[in-house]
């Protein structure tokens, strides 16, 4: 994608969030461009959804615009876009700098909230009943702990793309050394692979600086330590350290009391002296507990979660696949999958890869398999039809919002039967982790096909992959038979095949037995609701 087109896009979003004047922040992950908003009224979220480069939206505690994978090139162009409009009109109002909405395009801020007791019958639909009970799970969701995994989220997810491309090259290394291949070339990809990962504990501790708002390189000063030859030198609790003992918790630790110490002496000590006292007495202090205390507490807790993850594979593998697999969706769902991300870096930095990702990526192929199921059992619904199709190229590659905001998750059943599809193929390639087949990833982010590239185990790496590839197969057939024969109640089926396009169609529908055109009585289909739904045309991503 040209520069040009990158900019066009990011014109093209920036009026309909409010303009240069309502954005308050700009940052992106993956694949979504995320945006502090002042005023989420003036954000037009079914006109953002019809933009064709946006997949979706989520609403959280910042504004979400799901892009792709491209994000990365059109966040910069849309800063640039901000810094120019502030620039030349600094005292544009917000509400100014968003154009009307056309006769066909609803304001984001209020959704209609059905009034019937309907089921959705088209993607619109679906969005309408998401968006209305979106604000009462935000309410349930915005709960101390897991606003606190949020920022931990936010530290560990700006390292993701360092560790795929290092996991990546450690992957061809590999290759290379068991071919026998440019030896040469070995020791140079071996560096490339391994720097990064000797270091992350500093990148750590200047993220949680940084999120919890002390001075970002105090925090990777004090991290600095654990990963410093001369630790090695040095003895706590009668035990020799050794460099990079406690990984990145120690890291996270570190930083955070690195924090704490950096704020009270804001407080105490006078300005005259502050540029000189306070980085002092945060890095001596932080660094004294780190050294004599927080390495070896980090140390033993992170050997804990090796242990412990490797136990259990190896004992109850296919049990705890299958659980890990079937739960991981409303993990999700809660926020509560970000606890994980310390977990796998923690076992990246101990063993070189991380067990528990390819088990947790089935639960996307459970979803591809639920959502294929859907497109044949609406053969007459267009609206939701689309969406799956849509959304289907990125369930295969891993990203599995679209199809999980767009479809499952309104519809309710085929949510919980791509939760079975899901726990069958963690089921699956726990078991061969049982059998002695360990199968892991180099790298966190990537799921789906996507992970293909970054799968490492004990065993060789085409016996490796294609435990994976299983997994998935696994994933799909289940998912795709569960929600297939058991995703739908007889009344769903008659109101999702009687979409509104059918009753203005010039000929009458071949159906041997129309459906009705009143509502059933009850609730929309059983399942939770998402935290934010797609329009007709483009599904949520991540």
């Amino acid at each position: 994608m040209s520069e040009d087109k990158n900019r066009a896009i990011a014109a093209a979003i920036l009026p309909l969030v409010g303009g240069a004047a309502n954005v308050t922040s700009v940052a992106h992950c993956m694949t979504r461009l995320r945006l502090g908003v002042q005023d989420r009224s003036l954000v037009q979220g079914d006109a953002l959804r019809a933009v064709p480069e946006v997949l979706g939206v989520v609403e959280d505690d910042t504004y979400q615009i799901v892009l792709g994978p491209g994000v990365a090139r059109i966040a910069p162009e849309f800063e640039r876009l901000v810094e120019e409009a502030r620039t030349t009109t600094p005292e544009a109002p917000a509400r100014e700098a968003a154009p009307e909405a056309g006769p066909d395009v609803k304001p984001a801020a209020a959704p209609a909230v059905p009034t019937t007791t309907a089921v959705p019958t088209t993607a619109a639909d679906l969005a309408a009943q998401g968006a209305a009970l979106r604000a009462g799970r935000k309410a349930k969701n915005a709960t101390p702990a897991k606003l606190f995994l949020r920022r931990i989220a936010n530290i560990f997810v700006p390292l993701i793309p360092a560790l795929i491309g290092c996991g990546i090259v450690a992957g061809i290394n590999g290759l290379l050394t068991n071919l026998g291949w440019l030896p040469s070339a070995v020791p140079a990809l071996g560096a490339i692979a391994s720097g990064f990962m000797s270091l992350i504990a500093v990148f750590v501790g200047y993220n949680t600086a940084k999120e919890f708002g002390g001075t970002p390189i105090l925090g990777g000063a004090v991290a600095a330590v654990i990963v410093f030859p001369g630790i090695a030198d040095i003895t706590a609790f009668g035990q020799k350290l050794a460099p990079g003992q406690g990984g990145v918790l120690g890291a996270l630790a570190a930083a955070l009391l690195a924090v704490q110490v950096e704020k009270h002496c804001r407080k105490v000590v006078p300005q005259a002296l502050d540029v000189l006292v306070t980085p002092t007495l945060t890095v001596l202090v932080t660094g004294l507990v780190t050294v004599f205390g927080l390495m070896y507490a980090a140390g033993e807790v992170s050997t804990a979660i090796g242990a412990f993850a490797n136990w259990l594979l190896a004992h109850g593998g296919a049990a705890a696949g299958f659980v890990l697999g079937g739960l991981f969706l409303p993990l999700v769902m809660l926020g509560l999958h970000q606890a994980l991300i310390p977990i796998h870096t923690t076992l990246i930095e101990q063993q070189g890869y991380t067990v528990l990702l390819p088990i947790l990526a089935m639960a996307g192929a459970g979803q591809v398999g639920a959502a294929i199921a859907v497109y044949l059992r609406l053969p007459r619904n267009g609206s939701i039809r689309t969406t799956i199709r849509s959304a289907l190229p990125a369930g295969f590659l891993g990203v599995g919002e679209p199809l999980i905001y767009g479809v499952s998750l309104p519809l309710g059943r085929p949510f919980v039967t791509a939760c079975i599809g899901g726990a069958f193929g963690g089921g699956f390639v726990g078991l061969f982790n049982q059998l002695g087949d360990t199968v892991g990833s180099t790298a966190i982010g990537p799921s789906g096909w996507a992970l293909f590239p970054l799968v490492k185990g004990n065993q060789g790496i085409g016996a490796t992959i294609a435990v994976y590839a299983l997994g998935l197969v696994v994933g799909y057939v289940v998912g795709f038979l569960a929600t297939y024969f058991f995703g739908f109640s007889k009344q769903m089926l008659t109101d999702l095949n009687a979409a509104p396009e059918a009753t203005t169609a010039t000929a009458p529908a071949p159906a041997p037995a129309p459906a009705p055109a009143t509502a059933p009585e009850g609730p929309a289909p059983d399942g939770p609701a998402p935290d934010d739904s797609p329009p007709d045309k483009e599904p949520v991503s991540a």
